[in-house]
């Protein structure tokens, strides 16, 4: 049984902070805190950024764009993001998120059942702030995701040609 929900306070820039998939996350709540009902993190897109296509079994999960333009792609739509802009992506629907933009991208993602901040600290390097530079992707990196992601329900999809 989940824990009652707590108050949560984070000031500008507190919070475990990952890089994974060349992004940069910074979780705001998790499952733990939110009694079982939610994860929230903050994302930094660099201009080319975003992870690849993927389905999530398990989960919903929601966007919301703060800065810069972020083009998402939910099953066979196509959605460009600006500032102000919401997108809900429903489990088991094929999507990705792509900076294609000259600037950062940042974003809020809203991810129920939580459990999303469990796969990111375990495939995520940590960073000292949510201003450090994303860690460079590897092989090691690619490799760690494709054999972590099926634990959590999350399917990643080869990239579309």
């Amino acid at each position: 049984m989940p824990s009652p929900a707590q108050i949560i306070q984070l000031s500008p820039g507190e919070g475990p902070v990952f890089s994974a998939v060349g992004d940069v996350y910074r979780i705001l709540a998790t499952g733990d805190q939110t009694g079982g009902s939610y994860v929230l993190s903050e994302a930094r897109v660099p201009p080319g950024g975003g992870p690849p296509p993927h389905i999530h079994h398990r989960e919903d999960e929601a966007f919301f764009v703060l800065e810069g333009e972020m083009t998402f792609q939910l099953g066979d739509q196509k959605v460009v993001g600006r500032p102000g802009t919401f997108i809900q992506g429903p489990r088991g629907v094929p999507h990705a998120f792509k900076n294609e933009g000259a600037a950062p991208a940042r974003m809020l993602i809203l991810v129920t059942p939580p459990g999303f901040e469990n796969f990111m600290a375990e495939i995520g390097q940590p960073l000292p702030s949510f201003n450090s530079p994303p860690a460079p992707v590897t092989p090691a990196d690619v490799q760690k995701l494709l054999a972590v992601a099926p634990k959590y329900g999350i399917e990643i999809l080869p990239p579309p040609h």
